[in-house]
């Protein structure tokens, strides 16, 4: 199973209206593809500015790339994401993790997708 976890920054007022914007685009369109096992939007605020995580769970990169491209490690933007985020970093980062949660397939390691924020 593979994670792809993204992190984006929307400013405080926009943070409600931009989760049922994630939820008419990109959790939806993951979501729809066959390989994708769900996704959670995590959401956290911090003075002015709400942060996000998206985690979607995958079968396998050829899922991944059903939604992501042939470039799945760039992240996927809509045309109307310039109107929530701060700012729109281009990359992803992949990680391997060993342990994964009481339930969830052991069969092979899970591999966790960063945004990093310089």
């Amino acid at each position: 199973m593979i994670a792809r976890l993204w992190h984006g920054r929307t400013p405080r007022d926009k943070a409600d209206s931009y989760v049922e914007y994630l939820k008419k685009t990109g959790v939806r369109d993951q979501t729809s593809i066959e390989g994708n096992r769900g996704d959670y939007v995590l959401r956290r605020i911090e003075g002015d500015v709400a942060h996000f995580i998206v985690l979607s769970l995958w079968d396998s990169w050829d899922a991944v790339r059903r939604f992501a491209g042939e470039n799945p490690e760039h992240a996927v933007y809509y045309p109307e994401d310039g109107q929530y985020l701060l700012e729109m970093p281009p990359d992803i980062e992949h990680y391997e993790v060993s342990v994964s949660p009481k339930g969830s397939s052991a069969d092979k390691p899970l591999t966790f997708s960063l945004v990093r924020w310089e």
